[in-house]
């Protein structure tokens, strides 16, 4: 069976497991990657060999990537897989204290068609977990079929939905701080095919995925003042979201089902959280507070808000009702709290706080209970979750004329923090959900 040592994991996953034979031991909160093996796919026609080399390896770093599981490399492996039809000897395997195996096969046929087929099996209990699977695609879709193997790999190990097959739209940054330029940027989750949204003629911020990850809000002040534009990914083509003469409007967020919008807007010196229905362009303010209340975060099933405001002297978090109404404070902590998410699991909500002059990003339960903190430098901030609420992404600033800054991701345990490597400068990330 698995021997896969993960207490944070467990707990933090609520006890939700898979069918497959695992065997899970809870030792002192520490998490024990798995290992496993990935010999290099077989390449079934000539053509394929580049591309099976590259797939066996975009699936390797995904698995590695999540800290999870720990890859055998294929110098230790005692015997070869020439054959994905063939039988597995799991006692070579075995030997080398493999928990998990990966095959596959990889073909491109004339028309430029790749099929990529795959297997996972327990090692020491010598069964498939599940059965093989197929996808098929354009043979320039290689690295998207990577992800998906990945996400179907964790999914049968952990029994969550992977997070692979996404992307995250940022802000891309260049020069110094007194003169930087900025223009939205999208990518694959982990840095590759990044592709420029916008110019960097004007200053843009908060970029944020619609749910079916098609459409993009962002606020832009090319106007000279910062209003909420919406973009659509597939033509690359934005327009203004609101048009009030004398307000300025930022902080855009998708409803779940992706039918209406949230921001704020300023009016006379007020700052108060308004939603819009994208059908008809109705609006309605949620919000009546001579505070300044930001930065709203809609709950997964669209009937609460979580935001931040200064109503009661200091930055903290709030939650209301998704149609306004009375808020109920639920952040206590010292220090100054913004920029909260909901988690896509509905139990957890993300923030930036800032504290004795250090920034960190954390996660606390809807209550404000088991607040933790993950991280902690000069400046941490704008939390995303991934798809599956597994991995927070976020922007790091470091100190100084010359800073810089770069997105970091870390799991909700607070391990495996980590650099996401992108070409230039990046803030502002926003997750998407899975690709469909």
């Amino acid at each position: 069976m698995f021997r896969l040592i993960f207490a944070a994991f467990i707990i933090l996953n609520g006890g939700a497991l898979s069918a497959a034979p695992l065997r899970i031991e809870i030792t002192q909160g520490v998490i024990e990657p798995m290992p496993f093996a990935v010999p290099v796919f077989i390449a079934e026609t000539p053509n394929a060999v580049e591309v099976a080399r590259n797939l066996t390896n975009v699936v390797r770093n995904d698995l590695t990537g999540t800290g999870l599981f720990r890859e055998i490399p294929t110098s230790a492996h005692v015997s070869k897989i020439t054959s994905f039809s063939s039988p597995v000897q799991f006692s070579d395997w075995q030997v080398i204290n493999a928990d998990a195996l990966i095959t596959g096969s990889v073909s491109v046929n004339n028309g430029g068609k790749l099929t990529v087929m795959f297997r996972v099996y327990d090692v020491f209990s010598q069964q498939e977990l599940g059965s093989g699977l197929k996808f098929s695609g354009n043979a320039n879709s290689w690295r998207r079929i990577a992800h998906k193997v990945a996400d179907e790999v964790y999914s049968r190990i952990t029994g969550e939905t992977g997070y692979f097959d996404s992307r995250i739209v940022f802000v891309s940054e260049t020069g110094g701080k007194a003169q930087r330029r900025k223009r939205l940027a999208l990518m694959d989750y982990d840095g590759a095919n990044v592709k420029y949204l916008t110019d960097s003629n004007s200053i843009v911020m908060a970029p944020r995925f619609s749910p079916k990850g098609d459409k993009v809000l962002y606020t832009s002040y090319a106007s000279g003042f910062p209003q909420v534009q919406i973009l659509n990914v597939g033509n690359v083509r934005s327009r203004p979201l609101i048009n009030q003469a004398g307000t300025m409007t930022f902080a855009p967020r998708f409803s779940p089902n992706g039918n209406s919008v949230l921001y704020s807007l300023e009016n006379g010196g007020n700052v108060d959280i308004y939603r819009m229905q994208l059908s008809n362009g109705a609006v309605k303010r949620l919000t009546r507070s001579p505070a300044i209340e930001t930065a709203p975060s809609f709950s997964p099933d669209g009937k609460q808000i979580v935001f931040e405001s200064d109503r009661s002297g200091s930055q903290q978090l709030y939650i209301m009702s998704a149609d306004g109404g009375e808020a109920r404070r639920i952040s206590f902590g010292s220090g100054r709290y913004g920029t909260p998410v909901w988690s896509p699991r509905g139990d957890m909500i993300a923030f930036t706080k800032q504290s004795k002059g250090r920034f960190h990003i954390g996660v606390m339960r809807l209550d404000g209970s088991e607040e933790r903190l993950l991280t902690a430098s000069f400046l941490d901030e704008g939390p995303t979750w991934s798809p599956n609420g597994r991995v927070i992404v976020f922007s790091r600033s470091t100190q100084g004329r010359n800073g810089t800054s770069s997105l970091y991701s870390v799991d909700i345990s607070g391990r495996n923090l980590k650099p996401l490597i992108t070409p230039e400068g990046a803030s502002d990330p926003s997750w998407s959900p899975l690709a469909r």
